[in-house]
């Protein structure tokens, strides 16, 4: 499969380049956050949140199955279930919800936390048990910052790490740079432009930080 980061917390996952292949993006931003808009054609998009930096649904094209709600849904033999979760420490009071994102593709599993806010708890870690690549905001601000995404990952112990959600030329939101993160983690990262990956290349024993570009 392939993971492309499009800027703040847009992602395109792909189980095979080309029309046969399923194409599934995750929180499509508006104009107005500074980066160039996604306008892919594709068959499910995923929204975390209401804000307008994750929910730009009329910029995908095609007729995509959107989901925005928690529960579970099965697409094109894609599995995805949404989790209950909050965009702050004070149970969604601050910013309102948040929905975490569990995603089987390819038989690979991809958790995609949104614009979480907060630690995760025992509820919540139990629907994520298994995931094999994390995808976790670590900008702060708005979201949880590096220090506690290095806690959220400790509670997760994912096979790969991709952080998003940070600040990165053109970005109009005042949150922090990936480096802080990179910093507290103590992981050297490996860096590309998207990631290829099969169930047989995930790394067995040390988590891997991978840095995407844009």
């Amino acid at each position: 499969m392939y993971i492309t980061w499009l800027g703040q917390s847009c992602f395109k996952l792909q189980d095979k380049i080309g029309p046969d292949g399923v194409t599934l993006i995750t929180d499509p931003f508006a104009a107005d956050v500074g980066l160039k808009v996604p306008h892919f054609e594709a068959d499910i998009v995923t929204v975390s949140h209401d804000h307008h930096d994750h929910n730009n649904i009329g910029a995908i094209r095609g007729n995509p199955f959107v989901i925005n709600t928690a529960g579970e849904y099965e697409i094109k033999d894609v599995f995805v279930e949404g989790v209950e979760s909050a965009h702050d420490e004070k149970n969604g009071a601050e910013r309102g919800e948040n929905i975490i994102y569990r995603i089987e593709m390819e038989d690979i599993s991809i958790t995609h936390l949104g614009d979480l806010g907060h630690v995760l708890d025992a509820k919540q870690l139990e629907k994520l048990e298994g995931t094999d690549i994390l995808l976790i905001p670590v900008g702060g601000k708005y979201t949880i910052n590096a220090a506690k995404a290095v806690e959220v990952i400790s509670q997760i112990e994912p096979r790969i790490v991709i952080p998003m959600h940070y600040k990165i030329p053109g970005l109009k939101a005042d949150v922090d740079g990936v480096e802080k993160f990179i910093k507290e983690l103590g992981l050297k990262p490996r860096n590309e432009e998207k990631l290829k990956i099969t169930k047989k290349d995930l790394p067995q024993e040390d988590m891997e930080l991978v840095i995407l570009s844009m």
